[in-house]
């Protein structure tokens, strides 16, 4: 069994540095899938309100038999939840799905620019940390301009914002956004979902030059890069090469060589990123 290693977060709390992302894991094949990744050593789960299966992730945590806090568990405010007493209303449901008493990081899936409640929504969060019932809060697709607007309104800063981030689109400039906020940028999508860089060249070398996958060359990127990547597999072995990746490095020569594989084309998702799958 591996376990993650941890990165530190604004807030003074930590987080593993490799997650598991759920969406698609429900019922009992979902249990199944996350108790699993659970008996491999992971433990950060990555669900939302609009993946539908907080009760699966809920129950896979109480089958594990791990104590509640030996895993961190994030969820999701949806773009329709983000007047204020609207989020505090979804947090509170979202805890009674888990069957938990605060989640460990909880984010905005998504800004929602176009109804612009987005700043209500992260007022209620800072409400909902200093309550208890939420440890860390954070974001996902957002901005510059955004995250300074939520900054600038409530004086703090989100731990986390969770964006699109594998080699084809390498966010180098929200990526230095982040870092120079003091937020810690995690990976939706870590591998690239369908299109999948594992047969590029620099990819497939450095895995042959360090004897692992090219799925496990693509995660120690991401670790290396500073970033929190939080892969999805329901297979147990691919769950665990994925969260093996601290016992090799890759040189600066590899790094850059991936990170060069960026495109512009290279995201993945075009429409509503409240309904982003993580995998």
């Amino acid at each position: 069994m591996t376990i993650a290693n941890t990165l530190q977060l604004n807030d003074g709390t930590t987080l593993p540095a490799i997650g598991l992302g759920t969406y698609s894991l429900d019922d009992a094949e979902g249990v199944d899938a996350i108790t699993s990744a659970l008996d491999a050593g992971y433990r950060l789960l990555d669900t939302a309100v609009n993946y539908g299966n907080e009760e699966t992730v809920g129950e896979a945590i109480r089958r594990s038999g791990l104590p509640r806090d030996e895993v961190r568990v994030t969820s999701k405010i949806p773009g329709r939840h983000h007047g204020h007493d609207d989020a505090i209303t979804s947090t509170k449901e979202s805890l009674q799905r888990l069957g938990l008493d605060h989640l460990d990081l909880h984010l905005i899936h998504w800004p929602n620019p176009s109804v612009g409640k987005y700043v209500e929504a992260w007022q209620a969060l800072v409400e909902l940390q200093q309550q208890g019932l939420v440890r860390s809060i954070g974001v996902s697709n957002f901005t510059e301009e955004q995250l300074d607007a939520v900054i600038s309104a409530t004086g703090v800063t989100p731990a986390v914002n969770q964006i699109e981030l594998h080699p084809y689109f390498p966010q180098e400039h929200m990526r230095s956004v982040n870092t120079a906020r003091g937020i810690v940028t995690e990976s939706w999508s870590p591998m690239g979902k369908r299109q999948a860089p594992l047969d590029e060249p620099p990819i497939v070398a450095a895995a042959e030059a360090h004897g692992v996958t090219p799925g496990q060359v693509i995660l120690r990127w991401h670790v290396q890069l500073g970033a929190l990547p939080i892969p999805k597999s329901a297979t147990p072995q691919r769950q665990r090469e994925n969260i093996d990746v601290f016992g090799f490095e890759l040189s600066a020569d590899e790094m850059a060589a991936i990170t060069a594989l960026g495109r512009a084309d290279g995201r993945l998702f075009g429409g509503d990123p409240d309904t982003h799958e993580e995998m």
